[in-house]
């Protein structure tokens, strides 16, 4: 289990790219039971306006958690997580899709807990706004 103690402002504490495919939107619709076929029919986001498939919301919220979830190595020590989705990640049928994650430290307080800032994006595009966690010491 990761130590808080000495982190500081700015230290980059978890990096990671998770590669998405259409499989994967597939399997998140079956365990979340969210079945909206934007996530997996091209011919309905089409229609809808969309500029393709896009993954759930929450599968890219939740790809946010794991990768603090892994660092922290106790998922209880998460004390809070929000985002605001501000970009869709579009999943070619073909290629797929990279999410990229980056976790700083933002804040160190003073009862020893840290504000976690996470970067999510898709390209050169963030798909999370104020993507931010509080990890409390064990």
């Amino acid at each position: 289990m990761v130590s808080l103690a000495g982190l500081e402002k700015g230290r980059v504490v978890a990096e990671r790219t998770v590669h998405l495919t259409r499989e994967s939107l597939v399997r998140y619709a079956g365990a979340s039971g969210d079945f909206n076929p934007i996530h997996y029919r091209d011919d309905v986001a089409e229609r809808v306006g969309l500029p393709g498939v896009l993954a759930h919301g929450m599968l890219t919220m939740g790809i946010g958690a794991s990768v603090l979830g892994e660092w922290i190595g106790d998922t209880a020590r998460l004390a809070s997580y929000v985002v605001r989705f501000t970009k869709p990640v579009v999943v070619d049928a073909e290629a797929g899709a990279d999410v990229a994650i980056t976790a700083t430290v933002g804040l160190v307080k003073d009862d020893g807990s840290v504000r976690i800032d996470l970067t999510v994006a898709h390209g050169d595009e963030k798909v999370l706004g104020k993507a931010q966690a509080v990890v409390v010491a064990a």
